[in-house]
């Protein structure tokens, strides 16, 4: 299960079950749970902690030092869940001590070629990040997120469960969970009602389409409608989105539409 030309240092430990293809590096501290398959030719070092049944292509690297000035040698971590797919040349980096010393990935996630996860990011569990799609350090991604190709997200920006990001995209602020942006700069355009389809009954989807037109195409400042829409909503839906807008530290980056009388 390990090509005889793969180097897996001694101290790392691995699961049985774990595949190590050729030329492939496992560094002292690695941890590798059982079912996981390691391509040719990929490496993974640090202290990375990575869980059951992930597929890992060629050429990835996992746990090199954070791409971070302010990053002096300290002891943080990478820590993978389970079932994720992560594709050829990705880069994932550990924490930094200034923002929790962990970079941490959920359960069924795609990370597409050439992704970049830099240090301190947190993404959730079944999102998607297609090719090239970049993530600067300190980023947060809900659950069934979606991030297009050819995306950098700026650093500390938030994304609600169920958001999209649209292909060739640049985000610099929060998207509110159940959105769709795009952009240069990434703008709120509408829901994401392809991805809503796929998961929520047609009542869901109704309600969250009032909350959208209350809080985005309004006449009332978006925080003030959060605060109303959350003062008389029993919907747990409307309730996420309405906490989301309120506790956004970047801001929210959408126009209000004009409408011709």
């Amino acid at each position: 299960m390990i090509h005889p030309t793969a180097i897996v240092e001694e101290g790392a430990q691995i699961a049985e079950g774990v595949e190590i293809g050729p030329y492939a590096y496992v560094g002292p501290d690695v941890t590798i749970g059982s079912g996981t398959r390691i391509g040719s030719h990929a490496r993974i070092e640090g202290w990375t902690t990575i869980g059951r049944d992930n597929r890992i292509f060629s050429h990835a690297v996992l746990g090199s030092i954070p791409q971070d000035l302010k990053y002096h040698g300290e002891r943080t971590r990478l820590v993978i869940g389970d079932r994720n797919t992560i594709r050829e040349f990705t880069l994932l980096n550990p924490g930094t001590e200034g923002g929790g010393g962990i970079t941490r990935i959920g359960d069924d996630n795609l990370l597409m070629g050439y992704v970049h996860v830099a240090h301190d990011v947190q993404i959730g569990n079944h999102c998607i990040l297609a090719n090239a799609a970049t993530l600067a350090g300190h980023v947060i991604l809900g659950d069934f997120v979606v991030i297009g190709g050819m995306t950098p997200i700026h650093q500390f920006v938030r994304i609600g469960d169920h958001a999209m990001i649209a292909g060739a995209s640049a985000l610099s602020q929060d998207i509110p969970p159940y959105c769709l942006a795009e952009g240069n700069r990434a703008q709120v355009r509408g829901l994401n009602l392809t991805g809503l389809r796929r998961r929520f009954e047609r009542e869901t989807i109704d309600t969250l389409k009032r909350a959208y037109r209350t809080l985005f195409e309004g006449e009332t400042a978006i925080t003030d409608a959060a605060r109303t829409l959350l003062e008389n909503t029993d919907d747990p839906h409307v309730e996420k989105l309405c906490r989301f807008i309120l506790e956004s530290k970047r801001g929210i980056p959408y126009k209000r539409k004009h409408h011709v009388a």
